[in-house]
């Protein structure tokens, strides 16, 4: 009894000494929505998106290629079956030749961290319900059972974690052909047969085994978040898992949702907003222009060059977005060399520039348009215009920036300040080096770098 008079009277001490009890979050919009998302995720700024799964065999069409196939019958696909592959050949006959037999964890990391990405989302399982862990619930359909015979969402984790490179899991609530999920659908998803069967034992799975740093949720668009329970996952993802600190999550959690409730907004693939947000977003887009899996029938003509990529990061950066590019891999678990060019072009560029993207926070003006477009960022007590084009006669002019008698201007990548002036008319003018492009050490996006500016 004394024992629990003493206790009862240190946890009413810790009380009044403002110790708090953790917030706890209930399985509501209002609720979930009030999470201040983790702060490492907004300093991370790019990562690397990989699209893969069975649909990496016929690496033809795109990664829906099963639904255009076998869900509208497209005469292309039946033709490219025909053409390719033996009569009465079926979906699940690509399993066993998804084989990953090139798949090295570690060659996959050296390349992501060459690219300069701070977190890496694998896709565990894409809409034709392939698991690419030993999934419990996915018998026989899962990369230890069939084609690989290796967990591979684990040993990607383990590579990545080596290099502290954050870890997200991209993850389809919906599965096309699943008997349960037609099942559900057919009832007008008054029945949550495949939910409680699948979806949800998947998803918990996920976070207690690989306690990914994100969870990057897709297929929600046929049914409400009443039918997915998602606000019941959340509630215990920041409550009770143990990842309920450091977890972020995107906003694709059921029809509506997106663009209003979740974590960060993706809003739909390949976003793009016109004016600053008033809440974290991210863009995902992809480096083959026409789908987010491997194509063995892509042309350059396809892939978003050095130039575009660049410029797309940037933009995205200063109004206030993260930027996520996705590659497609191989069946056989190969990066091809278009895609490892593309990235290792945004780790060369973000080893000049990341001081300009990594933890900068958009600033009063974002973006500037004159004789060149300009783009802002700001980081602590120093602003960054990005300009992505040369001015013909070699000066910058800025009118945003308003200079003090402590204004020092530099550009990233070139050791000494640079002359500026200003001017009524066209604001503050800046100098450039004079220097052949080529001897730069970056050949496009370049940045400049003001302090005491305001």
């Amino acid at each position: 009894l004394l024992l629990l008079v003493l206790l009862v009277l240190l946890l009413r001490a810790a009380s009044v000494r403002g110790v708090q009890r953790p917030r706890r979050y209930t399985p509501d919009w209002q609720s979930l929505d009030s999470r201040p998302l983790p702060d490492w995720f907004d300093k991370a700024k790019f990562g690397v998106f990989v699209h893969w799964g069975v649909f990496s065999v016929p690496a033809w069409g795109s990664e829906w290629f099963w639904w255009h196939w076998k869900g509208e019958g497209l005469p292309q696909y039946e033709q490219f079956m025909s053409d390719n592959y033996p009569p009465g050949f079926s979906y699940a006959d690509f399993g066993p030749q998804f084989t990953a037999r090139f798949f090295h964890p570690e060659a996959w990391t050296d390349l992501f961290q060459a690219s300069g990405a701070k977190y890496v989302v694998l896709t565990t399982k894409h809409h034709e319900g392939f698991t690419n862990w030993p999934s419990p619930v996915s018998w026989n359909w899962n990369s230890k059972d069939v084609g690989p015979h290796r967990d591979l969402v684990g040993e990607l984790g383990k590579a990545l974690r080596k290099r502290n490179i954050r870890y997200g899991l991209y993850h389809s609530l919906l599965e096309w052909f699943h008997p349960l999920y037609l099942l559900d659908k057919k009832n007008g998803f008054k029945t949550q047969y495949f939910v409680r069967a699948k979806t949800m034992p998947e998803l918990y799975d996920l976070v207690n085994r690989y306690q990914p740093d994100l969870i990057w949720s897709d297929g929600e668009w046929e049914c409400p978040d009443t039918y997915w329970n998602s606000t019941e996952f959340l509630s215990w993802l920041y409550n009770d898992s143990p990842v309920k600190e450091q977890v972020v999550v995107n906003d694709r959690w059921g029809q509506n949702s997106s663009c209003h409730h979740g974590g960060y907004y993706n809003c739909q693939d390949k976003f793009k907003p016109e004016s600053l947000p008033d809440h974290k977003w991210e863009m995902c887009t992809s480096i083959d222009k026409l789908s987010w899996g491997f194509r063995r029938n892509m042309v350059m003509g396809d892939i978003a060059s050095e130039c575009e990529i660049i410029s797309e990061l940037v933009q995205t950066v200063s109004l206030g977005g993260n930027y996520l590019l996705n590659i497609g891999a191989t069946k056989d678990g190969l990066i091809v060399p278009i895609f490892q060019e593309r990235l290792f072009a945004v780790g060369k560029w973000l080893s000049v520039n990341g001081e300009a993207i990594y933890s900068s926070k958009p600033w009063r003006i974002q973006l500037e348009k004159n004789t060149t477009s300009v783009w802002y960022t700001s980081r602590e007590t120093a602003v960054y215009a990005i300009f992505l084009h040369w001015p013909e006669n070699g000066v910058l002019n800025l009118a945003s920036p308003v200079t003090t008698s402590t204004t020092q201007i530099t550009m990233l990548g070139i050791q000494k300040d640079l002359k500026w002036s200003t001017d009524p008319e066209e604001g503050l003018l800046i100098y450039l080096p004079q220097l052949p492009l080529f001897t730069l050490p970056i050949e496009f996006g370049w940045t400049i770098k003001m302090t005491g500016v305001h």
